[in-house]
Formats: structure tokens, C-alpha cells, sequence
């Protein structure tokens, strides 16, 4: 997938899931199980509930999503 091809969403986490997973909240209707990118990892970016995050999300899979950036 290109970057280009995801979708971005303002989200709020909401549950921490197993394995590096996270439940975000991105509307008042519709969330989202999210894992954290590649370039979080690397850098060592803590992401805990309650965090207010960017998500990208593919159009052929809206349910799914990469965090790719935690507000501070």
C-alpha cells in the first residue's frame, strides 16, 4: 500500500489489546484496531490509554489501521 492510498483519522485509544494492539476510537460510531508503525518502534514511542493519535487506515480494510503519530 502507498501512502497515498491510506486514509488518516484523528483517534482516541481506548482499549489495549494484546500482541501490540490497540482499540481506537475514531468517531462516535466506528473504531478501529490499530498497531503501532514501524518508525514508533524504532524510535521507542509509548502509546497507553487515553492517547490521542493518528491512524491510518486502507480503504480496502476500514476496520484495521497503523498508528503513525501520538499527540503530546
Amino acid at each position: 500500500m502507498s501512502k497515498d492510498d491510506q486514509i488518516e483519522f484523528e483517534g482516541q485509544v481506548t482499549e489495549v489489546l494484546t500482541g501490540g494492539m490497540f482499540r481506537v476510537q475514531i468517531d462516535d460510531d466506528h473504531t478501529v484496531i490499530a498497531h503501532l508503525a514501524g518508525k514508533m518502534r524504532k524510535f521507542r514511542i509509548k502509546v497507553v490509554l487515553g492517547d490521542k493519535v493518528t491512524v491510518a487506515v486502507s480503504p480496502y480494510d476500514p476496520n484495521r489501521g497503523r498508528i503513525i503519530y501520538r499527540a503530546r
